[in-house]
């Protein structure tokens, strides 16, 4: 049984909801034992401007899947709520699974970097993770604790996870 992290990003079709479908997904999936997920949090795209808000969770999950599996059942996900692989590096899109961290493995597969590139500047993942394990050490990088303290926070909103208030 392994520990593994999954980053949740939507800004497309009630980004709220489709975060929450995907949880959803991952508590169906009989290899997946636990799911314990954070806050969802609203927060400006990355690199492009010309599009809607992110919303960003992150799940916990426990499970017997190796790495390879689990991102393949996330991709499944992604696909079954709509993503179409191929589009804009960063774009918009219904949702984004990233398989974060698998428990302190550390890979740089082409398929399978991880701990995922970039994961210790992305305040919509650090905090997160944060909450789900404020103890969680970053293979190569360090604490999540120390991590989230170094990275900037204001642009990040709380907001509810069911949907209920995005249209």
């Amino acid at each position: 049984m392994v520990t593994a992290y999954v980053g949740l990003g939507s800004n497309l079709n009630n980004p709220p909801r489709q975060i929450a479908v995907a949880v959803a997904a991952l508590r169906d999936d009989p290899a997946i034992r636990h799911v314990h997920v954070s806050s969802c949090y609203r927060n400006p795209p990355l690199d492009r401007s010309d599009q809607p808000d992110y919303f960003n969770a992150v799940a916990a999950v426990e499970t017997d899947l190796t790495a390879r599996e689990l991102l393949a059942l996330c991709h499944r996900i992604e696909q079954a709520q709509g993503r179409v692989r191929g589009g804009a590096h960063w774009g918009p899109r219904p949702l984004d699974l990233d398989l974060l961290l698998y428990g302190d493995c550390v890979s740089q597969l082409p398929e399978l970097i991880l701990p995922h590139p970039g994961l210790a500047q992305r305040p919509f993942v650090l905090y997160p993770l944060l909450e789900l394990d404020p103890g969680l050490v970053i293979p190569g990088w360090g604490s999540v604790s120390e991590l989230a303290a170094r990275c900037e926070r204001s642009q990040l909103e709380r907001v509810p996870l069911d949907g209920s208030s995005v249209s």
